[in-house]
């Protein structure tokens, strides 16, 4: 950045900060859920209107809750003033007798095109047995 030392304080340009656009707004669930085929994947959609997607075989879970997960931690990054709305997506993969798993969560103001990323990723390391 550029400094100014002859003024006190804190000085710089805004060409100096480099600014960006971010992805920002929920974008479209379907980006993530159409990943998932019907042949090897469970969907379900309960009455919260929540949607839960499983492997066949129970190792991998993705859910949806597009209104904030119902009885979900009260992790501060999850409920925090003004950050998160509280968690939208939670995708987790069963460990093994040797591996542990993972969970991962994402708040609901997360841009679907993200999770559907991190999806993707995911899916992509699996192999049929």
């Amino acid at each position: 950045m550029a400094l100014d030392a002859a003024q006190p304080g804190f000085a710089t340009t805004v060409a100096a900060l480099r600014l960006r656009s971010w992805k920002l707004g929920v974008g479209r669930a379907m980006e993530v859920i159409d990943q998932f085929s019907e042949a090897d994947f469970t969907h379900i959609v309960d009455d919260r209107a929540d949607v839960h997607v499983s492997s066949r075989d129970g190792r991998f879970y993705l859910g949806y809750f597009p209104n904030g997960r119902a009885g979900g931690p009260d992790e501060d990054w999850v409920t925090g003033e003004g950050w998160v709305t509280g968690e939208g997506w939670v995708i987790a993969v069963t460990g093994t007798a040797n591996v542990p798993g993972y969970r991962i969560a994402f708040g609901t103001d997360t841009p679907a095109e993200i999770v559907a990323d991190a999806v993707a990723r995911i899916l992509s390391t699996s192999r049929p047995l």
